[in-house]
């Protein structure tokens, strides 16, 4: 029996029709991958299965007792909350179970001599008992964990919004659902957590159905893919290898039909040209059928850049950074790093969260000073900064207004000139969207015009922080057709491995401690290279039936004492910063040396957190 049947769905948000009587199924522990370009009408789709908006006209069924668990591209949640409370939200039974006796335990330790807090403990326990909640409990603290959350009590308010997304995350794969739908669950990842989470969705016993630009996590967590396009669903059978293959089928197939459209329309016009003009019925029936082949023009399809732009001349120097080192208090971000960018070279940079990719890159372009070290930069480069989050973008502009602020045209290496009109219908806006204000724009759609705008500016260096992050995978494939061709330097900060192994020659890995490491390779083999070896440092052993106890140190005991207060310290330097930012307003240069400094304590605060883990497991086990 299937799970979900939806029956002629329709959406229009003004003249645009997102869904035009759009109809699907979603079988019981389907994986299904949602594609299409930004502002195509997926996320209103998930809306609208998650129940947050309706439709103007179609119906969807499912079982009484059907449980969707929902994550949005940004979530929102309660500030007030600690990381477990915001996990523990819902209404299932063993929900209630896990949030009860996690407040009973908190009062209870606060209050470990009070007999009501000591009952209140006690009938919680019970409860988990009755509810078999205790492998809910360790579930919840594994995924959060693994998703770099290890201070559960945490206020929410308090969390990046990556970190917020994560607790979004952690809530949803452990709420018992019939079906799971997230909106682009990798944003805010870092490889080793996209990893893992592949792993776990493999497992899940749940349907899902996701948007993500994660061609490698797309591929391995799918067996179909629905596309949204113009209104209209396509599904296919498979994953996103399989989804390619029969999408250039489905393309072939169609051009076929358009070829003898265009065959059967010029013989019809050619008939009625040579007729007399008859009042007849076969004659009206000609011109209605000429008129019906007319109508049938097929949508614009997935854009092409099938030309290198005529940067500006770079000349043999380009970039080189010496013994570059940073640190933000105590804390060193980069130690003693050297990198050279030569013409035509293609750097991919990667590495957890918090170890300074920004950071770097911000040195690489100037817009932040190193504490020692030296970046000469040629004279000829002319840098290209697609940036991370929300672009400075005037929102009261329509979309042709803005790029043409960057360039009327751009010149191709063979003369040929390209308008801002044809660089947008190449970038998936239709002439019909150009005059649109930004204003009425998707947040993905902003991104798409944000990075035209730097590539209508004609750099030649492109430095590209976190590229694939709200961008759809009709741009990421342009963008990387466009990078092949592209005769400058590009250097990318990212977590794509699908978009790294495309177009990164060579891998900087930066670490914790400030260190990066060299790597000629794709991301892939590298990955596989770390797991080999934890593999060869971590032999398999039969855990004994009784683990001996470490003997707490000294050492360990004092830093115990103080662990805590260092952790609520760091929150309170992390809810200032978030102060500061939000003064800081236009202010580029503060912006961006707040970003660096957030950068900093996010990692700082992390490694407490670990630490605090540590210290609290050997504690635990001495008592």
């Amino acid at each position: 029996m299937s799970l979900l049947i939806a029956n002629d769905l329709k959406k229009t948000y003004g003249d645009k029709t997102l869904l035009n009587d759009v109809s699907f199924v979603i079988e019981p522990k389907q994986r299904i991958g949602f594609i299409g370009a930004n502002g195509t009408g997926k996320s209103t789709l998930l809306h609208i299965l998650a129940g947050v908006e309706g439709v103007e006209k179609g119906e969807i069924r499912h079982a009484n007792a059907f449980s969707i668990a929902y994550v949005e591209q940004e979530p929102v949640l309660v500030g007030e909350q600690t990381i477990l409370d915001a996990v523990y939200e819902g209404e299932a039974p063993v929900m209630q179970a896990l949030h009860r006796y996690d407040r009973a335990l908190r009062r209870f330790q606060e209050n470990p001599g009070d007999e009501k807090a000591e009952k209140q403990l006690y009938d919680a326990q019970a409860n988990m008992e009755a509810h078999d909640a205790w492998e809910a409990e360790t579930l919840a603290k594994t995924v959060l964990t693994k998703l770099g959350l290890q201070d559960y009590h945490a206020k929410v308010g308090e969390l990046s919004g990556g970190q917020q997304k994560r607790v979004a995350l952690a809530k949803a794969l452990i709420q018992p659902a019939d079906l799971l739908i997230f909106d682009e669950p990798t944003n805010h990842l870092d490889a080793s957590s996209i990893a893992w989470l592949e792993s776990f969705l493999k497992a899940y016993q749940g349907a899902l159905l996701l948007v993500t630009h994660d061609r490698y996590f797309l591929n391995r967590v799918t067996d179909a893919i629905f596309e949204l396009e113009h209104g209209n669903l396509h599904y296919y059978e498979g994953n996103y290898e399989a989804y390619l293959e029969k999408k250039a089928e489905r393309e072939a197939q169609a051009e076929q039909d358009e070829e003898k459209r265009r065959n059967t329309l010029r013989r019809e016009m050619a008939w009625l040209k040579r007729m007399p003009k008859a009042r007849g019925t076969k004659q009206k029936a000609r011109v209605d059928r000429v008129e019906t082949l007319k109508a049938e023009t097929p949508e614009q399809e997935e854009g092409t850049l099938d030309f290198v732009s005529d940067s500006k001349r770079l000349g043999k120097k380009v970039i080189e950074a010496t013994e570059i080192s940073k640190s933000f208090g105590d804390k060193k971000i980069l130690d003693d790093i050297s990198v050279r960018v030569d013409r035509g070279d293609r750097i991919g940079i990667t590495g957890a969260n918090g170890t300074g990719k920004s950071t770097f890159l911000h040195i690489l372009a100037g817009l932040l000073q190193p504490d020692s070290g030296v970046v000469d930069i040629g004279e000829t480069v002319r840098i290209g900064y697609f940036t991370q989050g929300e672009a400075d973008i005037d929102h009261s502009l329509r979309v042709l207004e803005y790029i043409r602020e960057g360039a009327e045209v751009i010149t191709t290496k063979n003369g040929a000139m390209i308008t801002a009109e044809q660089m947008l219908e190449r970038f998936l806006f239709p002439r019909s969207q150009q005059w649109t204000y930004i204003s009425r724009l998707s947040g993905g759609e902003r991104r798409r015009l944000y990075l035209l705008r730097i590539l209508m500016e004609e750099p030649n260096v492109l430095f590209l922080d976190e590229p694939t992050n709200n961008l759809d995978i009709p741009t990421l494939r342009l963008l990387e057709d466009y990078l092949t061709q592209f005769p400058g330097a590009v250097v990318s900060v990212s977590h794509d491995r699908y978009f790294l192994d495309r177009v990164a020659e060579y891998l900087l890995i930066f670490e914790s401690g400030g260190r990066a490491e060299r790597f000629y390779g794709r991301f892939e083999e590298y990955l596989d290279q770390i797991e080999a070896a934890k593999t060869d440092k971590k032999p398999v052993q039969k855990r004994p039936r009784h683990r001996p106890r470490k003997k707490v140190s000294y050492k360990d005991q004092q830093e115990w004492k103080t662990i805590e207060d260092t952790i609520e310290q760091l929150e309170r330097k992390q809810a200032e910063m978030e102060k500061d930012m939000a003064q800081a307003g236009s202010d580029k240069a503060r912006v961006q040396e707040l970003l660096v400094e957030q950068e900093a304590v996010a990692k700082e605060l992390e490694e407490a957190m670990e630490r605090w883990t540590e210290l609290a497991t050997v504690m635990e086990e001495e008592s």
